[in-house]
């Protein structure tokens, strides 16, 4: 891998960590002030994640999964495609990004873990999807300014 995309590669998880730590304030937030609180997606996720392993994960560590997730898979996604985004904007790039995570996680992570697509199972109507795109269009729009403020062409004053 030559320099470039190295850097770009740790400039995309580094981008990531500071969006997951947006996100994990908005999920707080939620969670704290009782907004759907049946819908609990990453709990899911560990119930389902813990059924292919003997192991349970354990509750003092079911925080890091947030930050894996968003900073190291998702960051690092975005840093892939990044330059493949439409739009010339790094408001717009993450906005597209936000909304192509959302549909591929309404139509196939929340199918996966039992909730059914955008988690109509739970019976809550629309609610669950649209704070499921509220949040991920916060944090993809997060990682893209970070991103593209931490690849931007030092300016030499």
């Amino acid at each position: 891998m030559d320099r470039v995309k190295l850097r770009n590669t740790i400039l995309s998880l580094i981008a990531g960590l500071g969006a997951s730590s947006v996100h994990i304030v908005l999920m707080e937030v939620k969670q704290r002030s009782g907004i759907l609180p049946q819908f609990d997606p990453y709990a899911d996720l560990q119930r389902v994640l813990s059924s292919f392993s003997s192991h349970a994960f354990e509750t003092p560590l079911s925080w890091l999964l947030p930050y894996i997730n968003g900073a190291m898979l998702l960051g690092f996604l975005f840093g892939q495609s990044f330059s493949y985004l439409p739009g010339r904007t790094a408001l717009l790039k993450g906005a597209v990004f936000g909304f192509l995570a959302w549909l591929l996680l309404g139509l196939v992570l929340l199918p996966f873990s039992g909730g059914g697509v955008f988690a109509h199972r739970l019976g809550l109507g629309v609610m669950p999807a649209l704070l499921m795109l509220v949040m991920l269009l916060t944090y993809a729009i997060v990682v893209s300014l970070i991103y593209q403020r931490l690849t931007a062409p030092s300016n030499p004053d």
